[in-house]
């Protein structure tokens, strides 16, 4: 066999091997075939988001209640509104990695409050409380400050100008949990574009049960 012929062959062969083994390969328990973690940065350093690698692993005890009184803490429809997309894990993911790779159009946000946080949150999510941005429990002035200093939104008279805000991808505890669908209908209220919210429906219960990355805040 032509020598020529049988390097070309092996060097293929070896280039797809080191393709294989840089993705999800790397790793036991991969997040989808073609990726096994995400870095994103988490209070300015880079943090490593994967899946335990531990297969005997289970859901930490604070989501493994299955029954919670309803009100409040009652089933969220798929759909929030219209035109607001509903997100999985993967596509978390994706906003995460663009977020923390330079795409300042894109903020993540856990609505919960501090009890909850103390259990773990999302890295390179940021706090907002849903009662925060409500005017029932904030002032005008401080819904004000989060819209222009934290989403980039632009006074425009008694209005808001949302055309050059951030897209904002909302969690809370799970499909059980209302916090973030308060904020979202909140930010509905004043006027931001449905186009420009994204609703993590399956929150931290979702994100535990496929046992990715969690920290907890300073």
């Amino acid at each position: 066999m032509n020598q020529v012929f049988v390097r070309t062959v092996l060097g293929s062969v070896l280039a797809l091997a080191a393709a294989v083994s840089s993705g999800a390969a790397d790793l036991a328990v991969g997040i989808t075939p073609q990726l096994d973690g995400v870095t994103v940065q988490q209070q300015r350093k880079p943090l490593r988001i994967e899946r335990n690698q531990d297969e005997e692993n289970t859901i930490s005890a604070s989501f493994q209640r299955t029954s919670r009184k309803c009100p409040p803490f009652c089933i969220q429809p798929m759909k929030i509104s219209e035109g607001v997309e509903t997100i999985g894990e993967v596509e978390m993911l994706g906003y995460l990695e663009r977020a923390s790779g330079g795409d300042d159009s894109i903020l993540i946000i856990d609505s919960r409050g501090p009890d909850w946080l103390r259990r773990g949150t999302i890295p390179g999510s940021i706090n907002i409380h849903y009662k925060r941005l409500s005017l029932k429990s904030a002032e005008e002035a401080e819904i004000a400050a989060i819209l222009h200093d934290q989403f980039g939104a632009q006074r425009a008279g008694e209005l808001w100008d949302f055309r050059n805000a951030r897209t904002l991808v909302l969690f809370c505890n799970g499909p059980w949990c209302g916090q973030s669908p308060i904020n979202i209908r909140a930010l509905l209220r004043l006027g931001y574009p449905p186009s420009k919210l994204k609703w993590y429906r399956g929150g931290m219960q979702a994100w535990e049960t496929v046992a990715l990355t969690t920290v907890v805040p300073e």
